[in-house]
């Protein structure tokens, strides 16, 4: 999961924080002073661990197991290299939080535990949309801990203004809206700059396309499939209420920051950005509403990215039952729904979700998070994502008026010799 998407959650992370009182099944298996002796290291990222939720849990650890927990947090620059070299070391953490998409280049490497067995005993309901990127070669290599996606955030107050009274439950009823504060108020319909690549990411989910394709045994670009035409027409037609620049993407400069002058109907982000929005001007706070990106029919959402992050053991680690048993505590459905409650994000299990009630972002990210996907689960898909993205120089050429065909030729090189990790 990229760093953007990341600090939407970072207090979501908490889960490995939130006070324990046993783990879902094999409760009596090691006993108090099972493995008494042995300290457990887990690594967690910045951010993830508040300080009250990480004394209960070690302490609710420590309790069942007679262990040690070291709870060591990560800083997010530097971290791919940082995992990448540790889990080659013969000392590594025993559990890491890993990147959703990362989780198969680090699979791939052998450097991370198989975990079949967790998933029988505790995954029989994890979501199959969250847990497909802990599975690699169909083999289970980590263990789903959250995910988080993309709702669109507006302003309450300007779309009053345009008349309108609800909230679209179609694509076709939110381009109407849109039409309707472009010609009845002094406001940007919507802000959406021509690189939000991850929100076009969830576009080809939607129409059922993939970026790439199996030539031999090569992975190579599918731009040209006329579904990731079809998602790229979708975008072009969202881009046309918008005046953001069409080769920026929605961090430069950050759209909640734009959002926050109050001259903008909606954009489509993270929740977490209201309150980038929030801190540049206070009294936009009441302003702000979310609501699913609507599909193209009502009742089905529309595809979106999912972010989020898993937990992993390490293969090296010499502490793999330990290591299941912090498992088991972390991602009881006490501690998932207490995650879900706390930090807004959408937890592993859909019956979760109903904790997240009371939290506007998360209740509108969570009808989505079913159908939601990710970018393509390959250890050869994060050469593509280095700057300059080749998909975000396709989305620009398409809206500065080359064909979805013509733009994915001009890239089709670059895509190709990065999915071969020639570079």
């Amino acid at each position: 999961m990229k760093r953007g998407l990341i600090a939407a959650t970072g207090v979501a992370a908490m889960l490995v924080s939130v006070a324990a009182c046993g783990s879902d099944g094999d409760d009596d298996k090691a006993g108090a002073d099972g493995f008494k002796g042995q300290t457990l290291t887990v690594w967690a990222m910045d951010g993830s661990s508040p300080d009250g939720w990480t004394k209960d849990v070690k302490a609710a650890f420590e309790k069942k197991t007679g262990a040690k927990l070291k709870l060591e947090i990560q800083q997010w620059n530097g971290i791919q290299q940082k995992v990448t070299t540790a889990l080659s070391e013969s000392n590594p953490p025993d559990v890491l939080e890993i990147g959703n998409t990362q989780t198969p280049s680090y699979a791939q490497t052998g450097g991370l535990a198989e975990l079949d067995d967790l998933k029988k005993s505790i995954g029989a309901d994890w979501s199959e949309s969250i847990n497909k990127s802990a599975v690699y070669d169909g083999k289970q290599y980590a263990a789903p801990w959250y995910a988080a996606n993309r709702v669109v955030l507006y302003n309450k107050k300007i779309w009053a203004e345009a008349g309108i009274k609800d909230t679209p439950k179609t694509r076709t009823e939110f381009f109407q809206d849109l039409d309707a504060i472009k010609k009845k108020t002094d406001a940007e319909p919507i802000y959406l700059p021509g690189q939000n690549w991850y929100f076009f990411d969830g576009l080809t989910i939607g129409t059922g396309a993939d970026l790439v394709k199996k030539d031999g045994d090569k992975w190579v670009s599918n731009l040209a499939d006329p579904k990731v035409g079809k998602a790229m027409d979708i975008y072009k037609q969202y881009q046309s209420f918008s005046k953001a620049p069409k080769d920026k993407d929605e961090a430069t400069p950050q759209q909640g920051e734009v959002f926050a002058k109050g001259k903008t109907g909606a954009f489509i982000g993270m929740g977490w950005e209201a309150g980038i929005a929030i801190k540049a001007n206070p009294k936009i706070e009441k302003d702000i509403g979310y609501f699913t990106i609507p599909g193209e029919t009502a009742g089905k959402p529309e595809g979106v990215f999912l972010g989020g992050s898993n937990l992993a053991v390490a293969a090296g680690s010499e502490k793999q039952e330990l290591a299941k048993e912090f498992l088991k505590i972390a991602l009881n459905d006490t501690y998932e729904g207490q995650l879900a409650k706390e930090g807004g994000v959408i937890p592993n299990k859909e019956s979760l979700q109903a904790q997240l009630k009371g939290n506007p972002a998360g209740q509108a990210a969570a009808p989505a998070a079913a159908t939601g996907g990710t970018t393509p689960l390959i250890p050869e898909w994060a050469a593509v994502e280095n700057a300059p993205n080749p998909i975000k120089t396709y989305m620009t050429a398409v809206l500065n008026g080359k064909s979805p065909a013509e733009a994915a030729k001009s890239v089709e090189d670059e895509m190709n010799k990065r999915l071969s990790q020639e570079r």
